[in-house]
């Protein structure tokens, strides 16, 4: 069959797709430890090995999906990351058939390693798809998708999972005889698996439609990853490496702000699953709608100035969540959200320009600092259960937006010669 040459354009539109199948993957794993919490009896640092799983197979993946787009192509990466991730989402068939914690683990680790892939792929993809003073400007366009898919991962998670728990408590669980327990975990797990086989089969679609497009070559067209001589003029590159120490931290307050949602709003409004993944539902709407806002008003204003403006508007609303409590505190939880859609992308785009031949490599780095969502999370699971408090352990994301703010306040204005304020 003869391929189809798509425009740069439509190149655009298709790798921008591709954002919203991991906007929708991501959040619905959010989900996952509110679910397996209620499922396992767990702590909460035991459900953040759900994170753990799933952004340690980013960090594994990140360097190898560089070199491959490098040896290869775009192309090859996408089509690499999208068949590894139907393979984990499938996975999770046999995995509710076990009902082994440790199996949805590494289903996890699979399905997340096709979605590292195609994060390392369409990022500098983005990036090199166009004119070099609007970059940073087009990535958070095509970022400005991911929300989508994230708010359908929520309601995914809220309907085919959440509402699928049964409301016994832990402690009614324990007292439970062993059959009637297997009974009632075996439905919850096959509600869990449901909503990624459906997954799967959508990307399978998407994988045999690019499959049959001929994408255009990006700028950084060799054949040669240096990982030597690449990774030294990396490190020597300052607004490169605080840029990756940035997201690094900056993907660790996403992840516990989202991740611990649910239970924060269960605990102060006496909500379930499902009524509290409501309020989880709003913040990732104003997620997605604060992040075309913040595309537009690049027009008017340079990056670094919007992200130390809603960094330091994300600490104080973090210490309104620690001390405010109840609906404030809610409502504080939630605007977080909105402080948070233009960092990750404004974060990438501040890094990444100006590393010439270094530009994949440079991508897979600050790919693989979203290791700081396994970590950090974990990190605020632990001050949970140590203190008794999912509001005390906030105090994570109010650290991790304080070094954003240093990175945004000492980064290199990347965008003077737009002619922006």
């Amino acid at each position: 069959m003869k391929k189809i040459i798509p425009s740069q354009r439509l190149a655009f539109v298709l790798i921008t797709s591709l954002f919203f199948l991991w906007g929708l993957a991501n959040n619905m794993t959010d989900t996952l430890l509110a679910a397996f919490k209620k499922i396992m009896s767990m702590s909460d640092f035991q459900t953040s090995w759900i994170q753990i799983a799933f952004y340690g197979s980013y960090f594994c993946l990140a360097i190898p999906s560089a070199i491959l787009i490098k040896k290869y192509s775009y192309k090859s990466g996408i089509l690499i990351g999208l068949g590894l991730a139907v393979m984990g989402a499938l996975l999770f068939y046999p995995a509710s058939i076990s009902m082994v914690y440790g199996h949805f683990l590494f289903a996890l680790f699979i399905f997340a390693g096709g979605l590292a892939v195609l994060e390392t792929t369409a990022n500098p993809y983005i990036f090199e798809l166009g004119p070099l003073n609007s970059a940073v400007r087009r990535l958070n366009l095509a970022q400005s998708f991911n929300p989508i898919g994230s708010i359908m991962g929520v309601l995914l998670s809220k309907y085919f999972i959440l509402s699928h728990l049964n409301q016994a408590s832990a402690e009614e669980r324990a007292s439970m005889d062993s059959a009637a327990l297997f009974e009632i975990q075996k439905a919850e797990l096959s509600a869990v698996m449901g909503p990624y086989v459906g997954i799967a089969l959508v990307m399978l679609l998407i994988w045999l439609i690019i499959y049959y497009l001929k994408m255009p070559d990006g700028k950084d067209t060799g054949k040669e990853l240096q990982l030597k001589s690449g990774f030294r003029r990396l490190m020597a590159n300052q607004n490169y490496r605080t840029g990756v120490i940035a997201q690094f931290f900056y993907v660790g307050a996403q992840i516990g702000v989202w991740s611990f949602t649910i239970r924060y709003v269960m605990l102060e409004l006496g909500l379930n699953e499902a009524e509290a993944a409501t309020y989880y539902l709003y913040a990732i709407v104003l997620f997605m709608v604060t992040r075309f806002i913040n595309t537009y008003l690049m027009g008017f204003f340079v990056p670094k100035k919007l992200l130390v403006f809603f960094a330091v508007l994300a600490m104080l609303l973090c210490l309104s969540v620690i001390y405010s409590g109840g609906m404030p505190g809610v409502v504080s939880l939630v605007l977080i959200s909105l402080c948070m859609s233009l960092m990750f992308p404004t974060i990438y785009g501040l890094s990444i320009r100006g590393l010439g031949k270094d530009t994949k490599l440079g991508g897979s780095g600050l790919v693989m600092a979203i290791l700081g969502g396994a970590v950090l999370t974990s990190i605020q699971g632990l001050v949970s259960d140590f203190t008794g408090s999912i509001a005390l352990s906030f105090w994570v994301p109010f650290s991790c937006f304080f070094v954003v703010l240093i990175f945004g306040w000492r980064s290199k204005e990347m965008t003077e010669e737009a002619g922006l304020i």
